[in-house]
């Protein structure tokens, strides 16, 4: 099983990247105990993911945020939005979707499998303190396959 054969380090993620049907891309991933993937989104790519061990907590923004000509935006009151996802569960999401992936478990590894079509142009990387969005880092596909 491909799951069951992706390394796992105790300290930091790890990923193995796959062709997906009709040209998109999957990813496998796995997390240690508390950690997280930080605020990002996709670059303009539709997507899903599920949880095919552990479990993870999805914090998302139920906002359209403009893809260019910012840098810090405030958000409105809200906007969280917050779900669980143990083995088997998932869920897809638009273009402009902006979340968070923890694993909030103090002693289990998760593992979880995304989705994205087209494959990923790129990861816009933001930073929040309270209600405020600020983007951090533009990522491109070399930087992380």
């Amino acid at each position: 099983m491909l799951v069951g054969s992706l390394p796992l380090d105790p300290q930091g993620r790890t990923w193995a990247r796959l062709d997906g049907p009709a040209g998109s891309e999957v990813w496998l991933i796995g997390r240690p105990p508390g950690t997280g993937a930080g605020w990002h989104d996709h670059g303009g790519s539709h997507g899903a993911f599920a949880t095919a061990a552990g479990a993870l907590t999805e914090q998302s923004l139920a906002a359209r945020l403009p893809t260019q000509g910012w840098k810090t935006l405030e958000l409105t009151e809200g906007v969280d939005r917050e779900r669980k996802l143990t083995p088997g569960q998932g869920r897809c999401f638009g273009e402009h979707h902006v979340h968070q992936v923890l694993n909030e478990s103090q002693s289990t590894h998760a593992i979880s499998v995304h989705a994205y079509y087209p494959p990923l142009p790129l990861m816009r990387r933001y930073s929040r303190t309270g209600g405020a969005l600020r983007l951090e880092q533009v990522e491109r596909p070399e930087e992380w396959q």
